[in-house]
């Protein structure tokens, strides 16, 4: 088994932020930050960019590392079909969209994410938002100055 490294984009314009709209059988409809796996030999920051323009269409510009978190997944239907997902460790950016840069159709979108939408920042507490550590975060990941540890967590069943 290993670990897998991922990235995840807190992305924020004009009062909103940029969040794929995914589902699946056991979270129902629910949001999550765009980003995943780092490719070997490549820099978080370099997977962050690539990892949001491949799932959204938009390039992003890295500001600051704000929050690291892990999950490990009991779910048996990942142990058999995605080994490598089973543990994941998740580096959270805060990015600024590059508005030089003209959004194309995304490329590479995952399984469970039917689309990306901008939601208000108002509404952030009210939507499903997934991974739970990113939610209960989200504030001091948003307004602070300094990294955050997320959590350790197990889950029951896989989410995006």
């Amino acid at each position: 088994m290993s670990v897998r490294s991922t990235c995840k984009a807190i992305v924020i314009h004009e009062g909103k932020v940029l969040l794929n709209r995914c589902h699946d059988a056991h979270n129902g409809e629910y949001y999550s930050l765009p980003g995943g796996g780092q490719e070997t030999e490549e820099f978080l920051e370099e997977a962050i960019i690539r990892e949001v323009r491949e799932e959204t269409g938009y390039t992003v510009i890295p500001e600051m590392f704000v929050g690291i978190g892990e999950e490990i997944c009991d779910d048996p239907v990942v142990h058999e079909k995605w080994p490598d997902y089973i543990h994941k460790m998740y580096h959270i950016y805060r990015c600024s969209l590059d508005t030089d840069v003209p959004r194309i159709e995304p490329t590479e979108v995952d399984d469970m994410q039917d689309d990306c939408q901008w939601v208000d920042l108002e509404r952030i507490h009210e939507v499903a938002l997934l991974p739970q550590m990113v939610k209960d975060k989200w504030d001091e990941m948003v307004k602070g100055q300094h990294p955050v540890f997320l959590d350790s967590v197990r889950l029951e069943y896989h989410h995006g």
